[in-house]
């Protein structure tokens, strides 16, 4: 069996791409062990390479009222909804690391309202979900929700930003067949080898 390809478009050389992403890719497998498919399959265009990885850090590795593990239940919840499959693999991989639980992220891509999670996170992720999938019908009320459990204004922005550019991931994922890489099936299930 021959393993698929990992886009539908062609994949650059590492050595052929400009200094800059290929220093973060390098950085990325040094930190990670290997190079995540969705940084490989986007240097296809080096320009929009660069601006979907600055939104992204901009979003996700900025100061919050959200934790790095509730930014990463929204990718994955609305992931679900969207049926991204690279999204689900690779960021359940992210949130069972940063939530410590090898089971979190199945339940949220699955069933967000039946997951082991706070009635806040609920909360949150009925309201991305719903963004995510029928943006119209966000009101007030949803808003007020979100307030009665604690959310800032900011930290609506935040899951509101955070769904809406994983809705273009999500698509960019499935226009481009993207592929997860086999390394994420395993990361955050197991603990690692005690050293």
């Amino acid at each position: 069996m021959t393993t698929p390809a990992i886009s539908r478009y062609p994949v650059p050389a590492l050595d052929d791409l400009p200094q800059d992403i290929r220093d973060t890719m390098l950085k990325v497998q040094e930190k990670a062990g290997f190079i995540p498919n969705v940084f490989l399959t986007l240097a296809h265009r080096p320009d929009e390479f660069r601006a979907f990885f600055a939104y992204h850090d901009a979003l996700m590795l900025r100061d919050s009222g959200l934790t790095k593990a509730e930014r990463e239940m929204i990718v994955v919840a609305t992931s679900g909804a969207n049926h991204c499959q690279y999204c689900v693999i690779s960021h359940g991989a992210i949130l069972r690391i940063y939530a410590k639980n090898p089971l979190i992220a199945d339940q949220v891509a699955i069933d967000h309202p039946k997951a082991d999670i706070t009635p806040r996170q609920k909360a949150m992720l009925d309201f991305a979900v719903k963004l995510a999938r029928t943006p119209e019908s966000i009101d007030e009320d949803d808003r007020a929700e979100l307030t009665e459990h604690g959310f800032s204004d900011e930290d609506i922005w935040d899951i509101g930003g955070i769904t809406a550019f994983f809705a273009l991931s999500n698509r960019m994922a499935h226009l481009l067949e993207m592929r997860g890489n086999d390394e994420f099936y395993l990361m955050g299930r197991i603990p690692p080898a005690k050293k």
